[in-house]
């Protein structure tokens, strides 16, 4: 089992960020290249492309806890893969996102896991720039 965790300063506030961060509707915006994800009902996604296991798409677990600026998900059809993303408020309103997954069929070293951390990374990267997008919009 691999557990891999990541954490980024974000340029607006938590409540932003954990607006763009739970919005399916963008999240292929910021998400690994490879991984698609779309709305399948409450609680429900479903995803696909080169980074999900096997042919066509998976349904999987979603919940976005805004009380709590926490979004969780998880393989339904894959139940060796989950994870979370938690927001929090930092100073002058900013915040700070981090990102924890468990692949429980994955090494936890080795090029694999080096190709995860190096996902995390890019996709907090990219979801940086989609808050700081934001900010520009609204400013």
């Amino acid at each position: 089992m691999a557990e891999f965790e990541a954490t980024r300063g974000m340029p607006a506030d938590s409540t932003l960020v954990f607006g763009v961060a739970s919005d399916v509707t963008v999240m292929d915006r910021w998400l690994p290249q490879g991984l698609h994800v779309s709305d399948a009902g409450p609680d429900k996604v479903e995803a696909e492309g080169d980074l999900v296991p096997g042919d066509g798409s998976h349904e999987g677990l979603f919940r976005a806890q805004e009380d709590q600026l926490r979004v969780e998900w998880g393989g339904r059809d894959h139940p060796d893969y989950a994870g979370w993303l938690q927001v929090s408020d930092s100073a002058s309103g900013t915040s700070e996102v981090t990102v924890h997954i468990s692949l429980l069929d994955e090494p936890g070293s080795g090029e694999r896991a080096d190709e995860v951390r190096e996902l995390l990374d890019r996709s907090l990267d990219r979801l940086a720039d989609e808050v700081g997008r934001r900010v520009d919009d609204a400013s």
